[in-house]
């Protein structure tokens, strides 16, 4: 059994609604409420209002069916947001020295689907888990070339009992503040200490 809420024209951008949107996807009833209740971000007050109005549109079906659905197994199967409109939406906000910033206005529809299937059946509906199954390849594997290929192992050095070459000691650096043989302390050029005054 599978219900379907949607909210139209909510204040804010899909963008962000998305963000809330992904911490429910897939996730038990209660538990998307109980999320949605202590998530401290705008759209979640709608978005909660949809999954509710969602557990009433399938217990509101399931009786219509006369089917016998739990609220407390219901687990939200999709949730997306499209973008709404936002053409002519536009508010000019005031802005230092006399000028004046546009604003624009974003709305956003939300749609949520529940079921009240088990989680996790196959496209057969043995109710099984598909463990066997092989991870699909991802874009890059199938292209090919240096994105596919799998990296070499960097191996460890060998030490000097296992074969390995013996390492020239690197020569000892001179301590700082000491001058070395050969060279003046100033540059050629450029004159040390105050101007003469001339005679």
């Amino acid at each position: 059994m599978e219900a379907r809420a949607s909210a139209k024209y909510l204040r804010g951008s899909a963008q962000k609604a998305r963000l809330v949107i992904d911490m429910i996807r897939g996730k038990n009833v209660n538990q998307a409420l109980a999320i949605l209740r202590y998530t401290n971000k705008r759209a979640a007050l709608g978005i909660e209002k949809c999954v509710k109005s969602a557990i009433a549109n399938a217990n509101e079906a399931a009786e219509k069916a006369n089917i016998a659905v739990d609220p407390d197994e219901l687990w939200l199967k999709a949730a997306f947001v499209d973008r709404g409109p936002t053409k002519h939406r536009s508010r000019m906000r005031p802005a230092p020295q006399g000028r004046a910033f546009r604003e624009r206005r974003h709305f956003c529809h939300v749609t949520i689907l529940v079921s009240s299937d088990k989680q996790g059946g196959d496209a057969k509906g043995d109710g099984k888990l598909a463990e066997t199954a092989t991870p699909a390849a991802s874009k890059r594997a199938k292209r090919g070339g240096a994105a596919a290929a799998p990296r070499a192992k960097r191996s460890a050095p060998k030490t000097e009992a296992e074969g390995g070459e013996k390492k020239a000691a690197a020569p000892k650096q001179e301590a700082k503040g000491v001058k070395k043989a050969g060279k003046t302390a100033s540059k050629p050029g450029k004159a040390t200490g105050r101007k003469k005054t001339e005679e």
